[in-house]
């Protein structure tokens, strides 16, 4: 239900915008995430929107680089990612938590999981 894309290889200092597709359920009725995972790394929590896309949560370490939005009109969730690092590097996921208040960082909220993508960033 969760269609991820956007990922690719890009320098450090460069930008990247994810996109994440949802289908198959009522979109607005789910706050959703982002998080990723590094190689020998566990899946972390990067992003969070509410439903309405009026509150967002970042993990500090992309606080003023990246942005999450949502569309609700074409079922798709966002992150601009800004200033990337080296340590940005990573296979990126979008969720789906069927939350109708505020966004949560916790993995085991999230009902649906993408596929993720990978986002690459060289030195």
């Amino acid at each position: 239900q969760l269609q991820a894309s956007g990922g690719g290889s890009v320098q450090a200092g460069g930008s990247l915008r994810l996109s994440c597709a949802a289908s198959a359920i009522t979109f607005s009725n789910y706050g959703m995430g982002w998080f990723r995972q590094a190689p020998g790394k566990e899946r972390e929590f990067v992003a969070a929107i509410n439903w309405s896309g009026g509150l967002t949560d970042y993990v500090d370490s992309v606080k003023g680089r990246f942005t999450i939005s949502r569309d609700n009109a074409k079922n798709t969730v966002y992150l601009q990612m800004n200033s990337l690092k080296f340590e940005d590097t990573a296979v990126y996921y979008c969720a789906a938590a069927r939350l109708r208040i505020g966004t949560s960082r916790m993995r085991n909220v999230y009902d649906y999981w993408g596929q993720g993508t990978l986002v690459t960033v060289s030195s």
